[in-house]
């Protein structure tokens, strides 16, 4: 059994923001992510705002507005790929116009945090939790219907400068993909993120699919080949199944 706490330590041992205050991000732990608005972004920028997956805002210090983003926010591209989508990306956008500190979590799920300089990263629609407003973000479909059936319908292309914090169920494992390594088959609902440069496609299992008599994850699969480019691909030890359709 761990040793108990005073009530000073645990004070002390839930108040680790105070030490990374001059970070655009940090981890409050490993399933929190802590965003402090009012301080010099990754840019050099004081960072005024980022952008959040809605309804991950678990509590936050300091003065901050929330403002869910506008449908004609980032262009009508934008616009109609949400709405093809059903479930796109939605998200809010916190500001300050002080100091605050804002704390993001979703579900139990563990946070990373990765600092873009000049690279693309692709992640999960589901799994991106917070940006800086430095870093540009589009959201792509996958090009094959297959893809809806097996869950992976809507990814967000992220690239430029600044921070991306995404989740997970569980620490994923890092793939490499590259000419020098046989072609990588992943699951797209345990596909958490991947490098920009990589093309994926998708690759229907009909065996599977006949045994099994509906679609699942070992049905559709995604295929990162390396001679479409190296890189990486995430995978989480977790099938994570899209949400019901929302009715009408």
């Amino acid at each position: 059994m761990a040793d108990a706490m005073t009530m000073d330590q645990l004070m002390h041992a839930s108040i680790q923001g105070s030490r990374t205050e001059h970070r655009p991000f940090s981890l409050a732990n490993d399933k929190m992510l802590e965003v402090n608005l009012g301080v010099p972004g990754s840019t050099g920028q004081l960072l005024e705002f980022v952008w959040m997956k809605m309804g991950s805002m678990v509590a936050y210090k300091g003065e901050a507005s929330f403002k869910r983003e506008g449908v004609m926010e980032h262009g009508f591209g934008h616009m109609l790929k949400k709405s093809l989508t059903d479930e796109g990306v939605t998200l809010t956008k916190v500001s300050s116009k002080s100091q605050a500190q804002v704390y993001l979590a979703d579900e139990g799920k563990l946070v990373t945090i990765v600092k873009l300089q000049g690279d693309t990263l692709v992640i999960n629609g589901n799994d991106l939790l917070a940006f800086e407003p430095s870093v540009n973000h589009k959201i792509t479909m996958m090009r094959k219907m297959s893809s809806i059936a097996a869950g992976g319908l809507y990814n967000v292309k992220l690239s430029g400068q600044g921070c991306v914090a995404f989740l997970s169920h569980g620490k994923p494992i890092t793939l490499l993909v590259g000419p020098d390594q046989p072609p990588v088959f992943t699951d797209p609902q345990a596909t958490v993120a991947w490098s920009g440069e990589l093309s994926p496609e998708f690759k229907t299992d009909i065996q599977f699919k006949s045994f099994l008599g509906r679609s699942s994850g070992e049905s559709f699969q995604m295929k990162f080949d390396g001679n479409n480019g190296r890189g990486f691909v995430l995978v989480q030890p977790f099938e994570e199944h899209p949400p019901p359709p929302s009715a009408s």
